[in-house]
């Protein structure tokens, strides 16, 4: 598969075929995330495999209410949040044989003044979203489907899994990806700008 047919073909998956994913696959996919940029050398990164049917029963439910909170700050109605939580529940959306919970330690840093804090902990999610980038990209060429989470980030959330993997209050999670095979045509969808209103040359 050339480079330019796994980044056309990724798009967000969100149901899943009832089938486990192969162990050497889950590594082909972390291998390929940690060859991502790493701001300082630090590879500060963790990829939790979170593959106990338990866990994964709780955190597709973790999913539905931190995508209901984040709605609800939205100002999205009830009826429409309740017609989400069909769509989980009923309907198995984001019900996926594998979740990966990408880490970053905000206590390994390179610069140690105050005053650089901050911007290496932006540096350091900036790394963890390049390699979860990859992992897309990669699961695209080994026939997975993938679906960027941002919402399990809210402090409430990720703190039930920080405690699933047994981690400390060092670890942050930059972003929770549901992995398997997809249950769904996979039909990418164009972005809504054109190349002309987001790229500027100088």
């Amino acid at each position: 598969m050339e480079l330019a047919d796994a980044i056309f073909n990724r798009m967000s998956v969100r149901y899943y075929e009832e089938r486990s994913v192969e162990e050497e696959k889950l590594k082909e996919l972390i291998e390929a995330a940690i060859r991502a940029p790493t701001a300082s050398g630090l590879e500060n990164w963790l990829f939790v495999v979170y593959k106990d049917e338990n866990l994964g029963k709780r955190i597709h439910e973790i999913i539905y209410e931190a995508h209901a909170e984040y709605y609800r700050a939205h100002g999205l109605p009830e009826e429409k949040i309740e017609k989400l939580k069909t769509r989980v529940f009923e309907n198995g959306m984001y019900r996926a044989p594998v979740y990966i919970g990408v880490f970053i330690d905000k206590e390994t840093r390179f610069l140690k003044g105050e005053e650089y804090k901050e911007v290496e902990f932006l540096w350091s999610v900036e790394s963890a979203a390049m390699a979860i980038e990859n992992l897309m990209l990669k699961a695209v060429e080994l026939g997975l489907g993938t679906c960027y989470i941002g919402v399990t980030s809210l402090e409430k959330y990720q703190k039930e899994l920080r405690e699933m993997a047994e981690l400390g209050e060092n670890w942050y999670l930059v972003g929770l990806v549901p992995v398997g095979y997809p249950a769904e045509k996979i039909t990418p969808r164009p972005r809504r700008k054109s190349l002309e209103k987001i790229l500027k040359i100088i």
